[in-house]
């Protein structure tokens, strides 16, 4: 198991950034509908 962490160490950091935009571009879209619906509620 470590000899394959020493080998691909790039792979698991790409991993690993990929997966926190992921949660990032989860997060917006999530406030982004949040703020479409306060937006609505607004507006009547």
């Amino acid at each position: 198991m470590l000899d394959f962490l020493a080998e691909h160490q790039l792979y698991i950091v790409m991993i690993i950034v990929l997966m926190i935009w992921a949660g990032f571009l989860v997060y917006l879209f999530r406030l982004d509908g949040r703020i479409s619906k306060l937006e609505q509620s607004v507006k009547k």
